[in-house]
């Protein structure tokens, strides 16, 4: 088909193009040209003209946990008072050690239909669910592949639980990559949790065996100075200083939040290639800080960018990490609209070590939304990143494209039932919640 909008964003990296569109073939993009040329050279294919749209790349979520929905509204029974009370007080016992299968199969649902309505077509997840193990992440892969999405999904193992609770987790992650089809959707990441919940010798386990099947490995790191200054307690170390000591900080390691960062920590991520995912919204939430993601960037790290299942609008996101950055930094000038964008797209695919996704290039994957281009003032070439960055969301998205076929539609989530999938979500909320 021709896809023929008003504005392309090939990537974030070039200029936009108006009046150029792109043929889609199978799940790939096969020529990008100006619109004129499409319909004169492809007069057979269906066309799709909509003038009044941006086609764009869509997004890659580089972080979400997808199960966090259920947690929206939940009555703390005993409130945090800094990030290791929001841990041990409340996320385990109240959420992640409370779900069950039912549970995490509705918060996929759920969480996959808000990434799709609003433009995001590929995404990492992260569950901790100790008690519903073995099998979870095969119930979140049954769901993702239903819904067309493109997926990496993990485990998040840690000792916190136990021996016997830790190495199932390991092998959950094991037994979900080697159940993915090499050209599916759908495939895995190692992942443990951090290193005040993980030994030596088991953060070593997880990247040998992530090495061993050819995917990254990933972790929290430095959400806020609690695991710096554990670390400088219990080894008289940064926190990626004890990683290099490990002889694990490299391009198989995924480290995400990375918030409070030493001077040590920020030259070996940049100097060991360690990619980083950056979630603003949720850093803010948890109290943590705001991330030196400019420092990161000027030093050549890959970074991508997350929603941490807190905000699952993308555009939401992208506005955060443009308008928190200036404010940390006290300079208008940092992070830009253009880097903002490239973080959501491009940025997010390289980080989680995915070819040829989420630019609108011949040889590239057919991921892309349409976006409702009725700005309140006109668009041009110049504006047309900063438009979309501070003046765009969810509502906004007409339709989603994920490997040449269409997920949404003029709004509307294909082959799904909102109404049922928000009522079934609510009945696991209510479980989760005890009520």
């Amino acid at each position: 088909m021709l896809i023929l909008p008003g504005w392309l964003i090939v990537s974030a990296d070039t200029p936009p193009r108006q009046g150029w569109g792109l043929r889609v073939l199978d799940d790939q993009i096969v020529e990008v040209a100006s619109a004129a040329d499409l319909v004169s050279g492809y007069p057979e294919d269906e066309c799709i003209k909509v003038p009044d749209q941006v086609c764009l790349p869509g997004f890659v979520n580089a972080h979400v946990h997808m199960y966090g929905v259920l947690a929206h509204g939940i009555d703390v029974h005993s409130p945090p008072d800094g990030f290791g009370s929001f841990l041990e007080d409340y996320w385990w016992p109240q959420v992640e050690d409370a779900l069950d299968k039912p549970m995490i199969e509705a918060a996929t649902d759920w969480a996959c239909a808000e990434m799709l309505r609003s433009g995001t077509t590929t995404f990492y997840d992260i569950l901790e669910a100790p008690s519903s193990l073995p099998g979870a992440l095969l119930v979140e892969k049954e769901v993702v592949e239903q819904r067309g999405i493109r997926a990496l999904l993990s485990f998040e193992a840690t000792e916190r639980a136990g021996s016997e609770t830790a190495t199932i987790s390991l092998q959950e992650n094991v037994d979900l990559i080697k159940a993915c089809q090499p050209d599916g959707l759908v495939s895995g990441l190692m992942c443990f949790h951090t290193t005040f919940t993980c030994s030596a010798d088991f953060i070593r386990t997880a990247f040998e065996l992530g090495s061993e099947l050819g995917v990254l490995t990933h972790a929290h790191a430095n959400e806020s100075h609690f695991e710096g200054n554990w670390c400088q307690t219990e080894y008289g170390k940064s926190t990626f200083e004890y990683y290099d000591e490990l002889g694990v900080a490299g391009p198989g390691f995924l480290a995400s939040q990375c918030v409070q960062l030493t001077d040590s920590d920020r030259a070996i991520i940049a100097e060991r290639g360690v990619r980083v995912s950056h979630m603003p919204l949720s850093n803010c939430e948890v109290g943590g800080g705001i991330a030196p993601i400019p420092e990161l960037l000027e030093a050549g790290v890959t970074v991508g960018l997350g929603t941490d299942g807190y905000i699952n609008d993308f555009y939401e996101v992208m506005r955060g990490s443009f308008l928190l950055a200036k404010a940390r930094r006290l300079d208008p000038g940092v992070m830009p609209a253009n880097t903002v964008l490239g973080l959501a797209t491009e940025g997010g695919a390289k980080a989680l070590g995915l070819d040829k996704i989420s630019r609108l290039d011949v040889g590239w994957s057919a991921d892309l939304q349409l976006v409702d281009a009725h700005f309140p003032t006109p668009v041009t070439a110049h504006n047309l990143f900063e438009q979309l960055v501070l003046w765009r969301n969810h509502r906004d998205v007409d339709s989603v494209m994920v490997a040449g076929q269409w997920r949404v539609r003029k709004g509307e989530l294909l082959g799904a039932d909102i109404d049922q999938m928000r009522a079934k979500t609510h009945e696991q909320a209510r479980r989760l919640w005890g009520d």
